[in-house]
């Protein structure tokens, strides 16, 4: 402990004899610190923006659109529409052991009309389970059940700007009429606002949720698609995002079976993977982040330098110094010992000071209301734990130099040293 007294001593005493350079000096570290923890924190802050995006759709969901074929398979020509249908949801669920949850998808556009107002919208047909793979926040009511599903019943869910639209800022339409192309339905449901920067069949806020079957009777798709049963969509979640490419495959093999075509045709489903969409996103940032947290190294590493600069002016002042401490019996590794800790301590109190800084800006952002897409900094432990790491290699590399230089002075030439 005393050792250590003396030491932190002997580094304020250095440090305030040279004040401006001792200022500079830690500036480049703190700087090179700050600039390493934002820059990656700002890495995983888009990262965590882009999972809330995702999140805002549906987490770890997988979306099959009808594509058409371009191989020829089973004796049928390529070129040929492949149309989803009920069926295929049946035979995933059957025998897809790798999907978690499957879900059907009809799509529309109908026109509603309140005792206020009236406009057009997209409508969806769906099961009562779909808001296990979608994200459908309510703020007022619930969501079909199965038995209202199952039974066709004339119900429905409204998006908030439907709500908007039709009822204007009345505050409960839950349990109101609605007319939907000239038919009765009663609101059970109304979706609270959300962000969604991604969408494949239109913004949420926009639309009305219908029961599956009801949609099939009284909403059915155009005359040149409709045959018994047809999709737009279907959804589903793997049951283990380890199996996502398998769980793919395999579902592709049960619709190919089908509908005729090779589980190896890309183009004869459309694919929306978001699982493959966020790693592909992970992958753009973490390389952008470990560009620039390259260039906040080599601004670290700058600072080491300055480092290494005033260490070696700190040896040539206190050359005399050195000398009579050796004639007095100090070691070649305690004189080592003292300017190598010493130029570790200088980086390390503007390493500190630079995390603090970067640390106290990343608070200061928790306090404003951020985008969804860019939640702010988050300064995790791994990056600190990364960042003095780096910190500590640079420190020893910058103080090791002049340590030796010092240590490997004789006490005659030190002695004899005039400045």
């Amino acid at each position: 402990m005393t050792y250590l007294t003396e030491l932190l001593r002997q580094v304020m005493g250095s440090l305030l004899r040279n004040k401006l350079r001792s200022f500079l000096t830690m500036a480049g570290i703190a700087w090179g610190i700050t600039s390493i923890v934002l820059i990656v924190a700002m890495g995983d802050g888009f990262k965590e923006g882009q999972r809330n995006n995702t999140k805002s759709l549906g987490e770890n969901l997988v979306i099959l659109f009808g594509g058409r074929t371009e191989l020829q398979a089973g004796g049928e020509r390529a070129g040929r529409r492949i149309r989803l249908n009920y069926s295929d949801v049946e035979n995933l669920r059957r025998e897809a052991y790798l999907l978690k949850i499957v879900a059907a998808e009809l799509e529309g556009n109908v026109r509603a009309t309140s005792p206020f107002n009236s406009g057009s919208f997209e409508v969806s047909g769906v099961e009562a389970h779909f808001p296990q793979l979608r994200t459908i926040p309510l703020d007022q009511g619930r969501f079909f059940t199965a038995e209202e599903e199952q039974q066709g019943r004339r119900v429905c869910v409204i998006g908030v700007d439907v709500k908007k639209q039709l009822f204007g800022t009345r505050p409960n339409v839950n349990g109101t009429s609605l007319a939907i192309n000239g038919i009765p339905y009663r609101i059970i449901g109304v979706m609270a606002g959300k962000e969604q920067n991604s969408s494949y069949s239109g913004l949420d806020e926009k639309k009305i949720w219908l029961p599956y079957t009801t949609m099939t009777r009284d909403v059915p798709p155009p005359q040149k698609y409709y045959v018994p049963g047809y999709l737009d969509e279907i959804l589903y979640q793997p049951v283990s995002l380890a199996q996502y490419e398998e769980a793919q495959l395999q579902a592709k093999k049960i619709i190919g079976r089908a509908h005729g075509f090779s589980s190896k045709d890309k183009s004869a489903l459309g694919v929306w993977d978001t699982v493959e969409n966020q790693k592909q996103v992970d992958g753009i940032f973490d390389s952008m982040t470990v560009f620039l947290a390259f260039i906040g190294f080599v601004t670290l590493s700058l600072g080491g330098i300055g480092v290494m600069n005033i260490m070696l002016v700190t040896v040539s002042e206190r050359t005399r110094e050195i000398g009579l401490r050796k004639a007095l019996g100090a070691t070649r590794l305690r004189i080592l010992m003292d300017f190598l800790v010493e130029g570790c301590v200088l980086a390390f109190t503007s390493g500190i000071v630079g995390w603090a800084i970067a640390f106290g800006l990343s608070s200061a952002l928790k306090l404003v209301q951020m985008p969804e897409m860019f939640p702010g900094l988050p300064v995790s432990i791994i990056t600190t734990v990364a960042s003095f790491c780096a910190l500590t290699l640079i420190a020893v590399a910058s103080a090791l130099y002049p340590a030796w230089r010092a240590a490997s002075l004789t006490p005659v030439e030190a002695l004899r040293y005039e400045r």
